[in-house]
């Protein structure tokens, strides 16, 4: 990913903090000189000051039979909006897009019942838990022959994080007249992805401030 030094976040904290708040994500993985790419939950741990993203494909998926061959990279997105001139104090400025966006490569390690029952019932608990822990007592009640006939029908995989990358694009190489600008602007706005990157700025501001 593009990154100018004024838009480059590398607090691995902010970082796993952002995934885990936009954490259905774009997984694109190579075939033959293509790309694929799916979009799915992620689960995103940390341990060790390791970070860890957890998952699974439809079995029927072709991606997870290409994830030994070369490195995956799931990709984050949040709030985005159009940035007018019109609300920059030079006259002579251009439009532009601000964003946020976090990328994290790695190698995905597959997950089958094949493998093991053990690492497949630790994926689907901790999919339940951080997305419909109220499920898991229904997810339990139900019979033996439909848990394992679900979970044939995926594919598991755990990708350790060996790049993060961060871009807050906040308009910080503008002046903080502008900043703010643009910040007021967005708050403004009815548009919830707008208003979200608002209150961003808003807090990127207050940190440059302190």
């Amino acid at each position: 990913m593009y990154i100018p030094d004024a838009f480059r976040e590398e607090d691995i904290d902010k970082l796993v903090a952002f995934m885990r708040a936009n954490s259905f994500a774009t997984l694109v993985s190579i075939q033959n000189n293509f790309p694929l790419a799916s979009h799915v939950p992620l689960v995103v741990t940390v341990q060790d000051n390791v970070v860890k993203l957890t998952g699974h494909l439809a079995k029927q998926n072709p991606q997870w039979q290409v994830f030994k061959a070369s490195e995956s990279l799931a990709v984050f997105t949040g709030p985005h909006a159009y940035i007018s001139p019109s609300l920059y104090e030079k006259r002579e400025s251009v439009p532009t897009w601000n964003y946020i966006a976090v990328h994290a490569y790695g190698i995905p390690q597959i997950i089958t019942l094949d493998d093991s029952q053990e690492l497949m019932d630790e994926m689907i608990d901790e999919m339940i838990n951080t997305y419909g822990a109220e499920y898991k007592s229904h997810w339990d009640s139900l019979s033996e022959n439909f848990r394992q006939g679900m979970m044939n029908g995926i594919v598991g995989f755990e990708m350790t994080v060996t790049r993060l990358e961060g871009k807050y694009k906040l308009s910080q190489n503008r002046s903080h007249k502008d900043q703010y600008n643009v910040a007021h602007n967005l708050l403004q706005s009815e548009d919830l992805d707008a208003h979200a990157l608002g209150i961003a700025m808003q807090q990127n501001l207050n940190i440059d401030e302190q």
